[in-house]
């Protein structure tokens, strides 16, 4: 048994055992990612599509996911490769063959390959080069929770930053600032969820903990370009006073010179839709989005509002 340290689950995984995530896994006694380079989807996006409007508009990017999260969102629009059934038998896959096979090389097959495609760091760089020529500028990671297995965005990162490209990461921002200190030199960009600004939404909703996702924003603003995304949910987070509080909070935060930055931070307020175990629910009105965008240009200079 050994002890996961990426988030604050702290979850004690036992040998050839899945944390709560279902993409960390214990091999002999040590904790890895079970996902290391197992993709579950690859597009070649526009920047905005991250959402990211203020690092390098117009531009394309090329995005790649996994499987797995550390968070349990009932209005997931990835369940199936969050937290789904699906990605439940898709861990145990993994599980079982990292018994078999400990150290997965590029070109190994799993027993369901429709499932997974296995792609080295080497090979993904090599794919994002042959992008370029498209307009990608680099690569995104995203779709599931990608520091679940941050590993991998460390390795590919590093090497695509060799070459000149960007790395941009979309996260849920839940991890400890110890894992963001290792990527964060080799990060231009992040979109990080910022969900809601009260503890009983993070805890009772979400299955998270804002504190540790403040914590993360708090320190990426400090070395990185990052973007904000709040998706409105009726009924849990769609208060004026919550974005109030929400968009003062941004406003205050400062780069690694101590300056304050916090107005210039862009921040994505976007339109909730019926998804998974919250289809009982109505699309959030667009009014009510245009409305909380209001609220928040009071303290921010660069407001969006999406899915609108």
């Amino acid at each position: 048994m050994a002890q996961c340290n990426v988030c604050f689950r702290h979850c004690e995984i036992k040998e050839h055992q899945t944390g709560f995530c279902k993409a960390r896994i214990c091999i002999d006694g040590n904790v890895v990612p079970a996902n290391y380079g197992w993709f579950t989807a690859c597009h070649l996006d526009p920047i905005e599509k991250k959402p990211l409007a203020r690092f390098f508009p117009g531009s394309k990017i090329l995005s790649v996911g996994s499987y797995g999260c550390n968070l349990r969102c009932p209005f997931c629009q990835n369940s199936e490769i969050s937290w789904g059934n699906e990605t439940i038998e898709m861990s145990r896959i993994v599980a079982e063959h990292l018994k078999l096979q400990p150290k997965c090389g590029e070109g190994d097959k799993l027993p369901h390959p429709d499932l997974y495609t296995y792609t080295s760091p080497e090979k993904l760089v090599s794919y994002a080069e042959e992008c370029r020529h498209m307009g990608s500028i680099g690569i995104a990671y995203t779709f599931n929770e990608p520091l679940i297995g941050y590993e991998y965005v460390l390795d590919t990162a590093r090497l695509a930053h060799a070459k000149g490209m960007k790395n941009v990461l979309v996260s849920n921002g839940t991890a400890e600032i110890a894992v963001l200190e290792k990527i964060l030199p080799y990060i231009d960009a992040m979109n990080i969820d910022l969900k809601g600004f009260t503890d009983h939404y993070y805890q009772t909703v979400l299955g998270g903990n804002r504190k540790m996702v403040m914590d993360f924003i708090d320190r990426a603003v400090k070395d990185c370009h990052v973007e904000l995304t709040t998706l409105i949910v009726p009924g849990e987070n769609d208060s004026e006073e919550e974005m109030q509080a929400l968009s003062a909070w941004i406003s205050q935060l400062q780069d690694g010179q101590g300056r304050t930055i916090g107005k210039k931070i862009p921040l994505h307020v976007s339109r909730f839709f019926p998804r998974f175990c919250m289809t009982d629910r109505p699309a959030t009105a667009v009014d009510k989005v245009y409305r909380l965008a209001e609220v928040a240009r009071q303290k921010l200079d660069y407001v969006y509002t999406g899915n609108c």
